[in-house]
């Protein structure tokens, strides 16, 4: 059953009664107040432009948990290497404008709307979601960004603009924050590779509450 939100009241209905396919409610609004609640019910939005907003919370989730992060030997010598500087919080706006603007195989457009842009820029600005931004030869090559709660970065969209980019953010996000979890929402290959697995929501939900 698929929850129709009112604008003015901040609720989310129990994640359990989600769609097989995670589908959980529509409409509302994409303000600080509850996209935070949102994340920190382990639900996330996901709409393309033109539709209404739709709430998410997938039955299993697909997370890194850092210390499991698979490194190649290729990619530890690529890091090894200093060809890319990596930074944080530095250029979310850039970071999310990359994210959605640039081409990914198989994907016509972008979930990441222009509306979706301006709320998690508005969550940047209030503490709440981060980037990290991966540079080379002081160009924007790679990056990611994504929203704290707790102990978990729930990571929301990444991008490459030369090879190894994202990841060497993503490892990064991994090695040196200080998370307990990352959560990927959503799995592919690329994640896979790099050592993401499904846990069941329940589990997800109770980690996100460790602080």
């Amino acid at each position: 059953m698929v929850f129709k939100l009112l604008d003015n009241v901040v609720v989310f209905p129990a994640t359990k009664l989600a769609d097989p396919d995670g589908l959980l409610a529509v409409g509302g609004d994409l303000t600080v107040k509850r996209l935070l609640l949102a994340y920190q019910s382990g639900i996330f939005p996901w709409f393309s432009e033109g539709e209404p907003i739709s709430w998410y919370a997938p039955h299993e989730r697909c997370v890194i948990f850092p210390a499991e992060v698979k490194i190649s030997k290729s990619m530890q010598k690529l890091l090894r290497s200093n060809v890319f500087e990596v930074t944080v919080n530095t250029a979310f706006e850039r970071v999310i404008s990359c994210c959605a603007n640039t081409p990914r195989i198989g994907q016509h457009g972008t979930w990441i709307t222009k509306a979706m842009q301006k709320a998690y820029l508005k969550l940047h600005q209030a503490g709440l979601a981060h980037s990290v931004e991966v540079w080379q030869n002081g160009n924007l090559v790679g990056g990611l960004y994504g929203v704290k709660i707790n102990q978990v970065f729930c990571g929301e969209s990444m991008f490459s603009h030369t090879s190894n980019a994202s990841k060497v953010a993503l490892i990064y996000l991994c090695k040196n924050m200080s998370f307990n979890l990352i959560d990927c929402q959503m799995p592919n290959d690329h994640l896979l590779t790099l050592g993401a697995r499904m846990i069941a929501r329940d589990d997800y939900q109770t980690k996100l509450q460790i602080h």
